[in-house]
């Protein structure tokens, strides 16, 4: 993958450069740190917030494996970056461009995000309710600090070096534990370009790529009026500036419910040797087999897959996790598999998405170690093309497509027959018990209903891996149909 290559290169080419003696360390790369800091009206700042609209991408939820993040609408967003205290808050109302591949959006209309950071924690607002994301923590620390006034402020709380190309000076720095950097300055003392590599649970060590162009004062703070960024080798945003205001009062305070988040997985049994384990925002499911488990989904990052293994070693202690079942390769879903590996579990992944699961699991994390780089141990993998069955004397385990998906290619369910339970994600997030269905069915919620008649189960519940344990009932009900 090019943008794998793009990380190598970089290593490989800043050992070369220190090896010459090419970098200036110490007091030149503080003096073009200063210089910035002053040409940008930095020096005082200490809180800014910028607003604007454009287009950007639903970061991880590609259509196909490997593909270019699914295309959004952004008609209103705005950031407020307080960098006395490590904080940010994002909003964004957003809408889709296209219409396949994942981003939780609906596929008509617009829907306002709010998404807040502060230290070491990250948190939704769901209406006025804050939600605890942890999983998002690396990426808003990322985007605190490598805007162009933050990722001066960085640079100069860290040993950096810096070098010449043409007019420009490149200053490089990493921040322990978050991301590493390299600065690109104009003459003029403007950040034009920020080189960066952060952390992923899925993509391990992910390079982003971030050009800030069309600099204005405003009121002494210059700002550009453009910023567009790539991560992971794709397109994720695209603003036009046309607001910015220097020392508000950010007002970014941790609530009480996210400073005591745990992550936790609530198990409920759904048949003889068969676990619902719930708890959060991704579920998934436990199977009992003769000498060993089977878990469906391993999902977010090592934090929530970590608590759903352990509570499959307390449920059923003795039997290892032998196979991971991925339902498909959005980030979400899929942010636990190198947890999963660490613990030396199989996965067992669409083989749509297997070559490019071997690459990504592959590549490490060396920015913040995760569990896969503290085992020391490489992803195993088997893929399923069409159908596999996997059984013992205990029971009898199927795993198959979704076909005719929009939502993601190497789309799959599992079928436990004997128990008559289906497990997906996604293609059916249950609403509240006897609610009324929508006056347009979903999409997705068609297309699963398509494809347990095309597949002829015999389905008694759904063990959603969103949402509560549904019966096949409710899901005919949401479509406007009866079973």
């Amino acid at each position: 993958m090019k943008w794998l290559a793009r990380i190598r290169t970089w290593a490989a080419a800043g050992a070369a450069l220190l090896l010459l003696g090419s970098c200036a360390h110490g007091d030149d790369a503080q003096a073009v740190l200063l210089e910035a800091d002053r040409a940008l009206g930095g020096t005082n700042l200490k809180t800014v917030r910028f607003a604007g609209s454009g287009t950007g991408t639903s970061f991880g939820q590609a259509y196909q494996p490997g593909m270019a993040w699914p295309r959004i609408n952004v008609t209103a967003f705005s950031r407020v970056l307080d960098y006395e205290n490590g904080a940010m808050r994002e909003e964004a109302t957003r809408s889709r461009a296209e219409a396949t591949g994942g981003s939780g959006l609906p596929l008509a209309g617009e829907q306002r995000a709010v998404a807040l950071m502060r230290g070491g924690y990250a948190w939704n607002l769901a209406g006025t309710n804050p939600v605890a994301a942890p999983v998002a923590l690396d990426s808003r620390v990322h985007d605190l600090w490598t805007s162009p006034h933050g990722v001066i402020k960085a640079a100069l709380k860290q040993p950096a070096t810096v070098r010449s190309e043409g007019d420009k000076r490149i200053v490089s720095f990493t921040q322990s534990g978050s991301f590493a950097a390299q600065v690109w300055i104009g003459s003029d003392g403007l950040v034009e370009r920020v080189d960066s590599v952060l952390p992923n649970p899925v993509l391990g060590d992910t390079p982003s790529v971030t050009v800030y162009s069309g600099y204005r004062d405003f009121g002494g703070v210059r700002f550009p009026t453009r910023v567009q960024q790539s991560q992971g080798g794709f397109p994720v945003l695209d603003l036009h500036i046309d607001d910015v205001q220097a020392n508000l009062p950010a007002g970014i305070e941790v609530p009480a419910a996210v400073q005591g988040f745990t992550e936790r997985a609530v198990a409920e049994k759904a048949a003889e040797g068969v676990w619902f384990l719930a708890g959060g925002s991704h579920n998934s499911a436990l199977i009992e087999m003769k000498d060993h488990l089977i878990l469906v989904e391993s999902p977010l990052y090592d934090g929530r897959s970590m608590a759903v293994l352990a509570e499959a070693r307390r449920l059923v202690p003795g039997k290892p996790v032998r196979l991971v079942i991925n339902s498909h390769h959005h980030f979400d879903h899929s942010g636990g598999l190198r947890t999963a590996a660490a613990e030396g579990a199989t996965l067992v992944v669409s083989e749509a998405a297997r070559p490019w699961f071997e690459r990504v699991l592959a590549n490490p994390n060396g920015i913040k170690a995760d569990a896969l780089a503290r085992s020391g141990r490489k992803a195993e993998l088997i893929g399923v093309d069409g159908r596999r069955t996997f059984s013992d004397d205990t029971r009898t385990v199927e795993v198959m497509m979704i076909e005719g998906s929009g939502h993601a290619q190497g789309f799959m369910m599992v079928w436990l027959p004997r128990e008559r339970l289906l497990i997906e994600a996604d293609a059916y997030t249950p609403g509240a018990p006897n609610s009324p269905p929508p006056a347009v069915a979903n999409a997705n919620n068609v297309n699963l209903v398509q494809n347990i008649e095309r597949t002829r189960l015999d389905v008694d519940r759904i063990l959603p891996l969103h949402g509560r344990m549904a019966t096949k009932g409710d899901l005919y009900s949401a479509v406007g149909r009866t079973p």
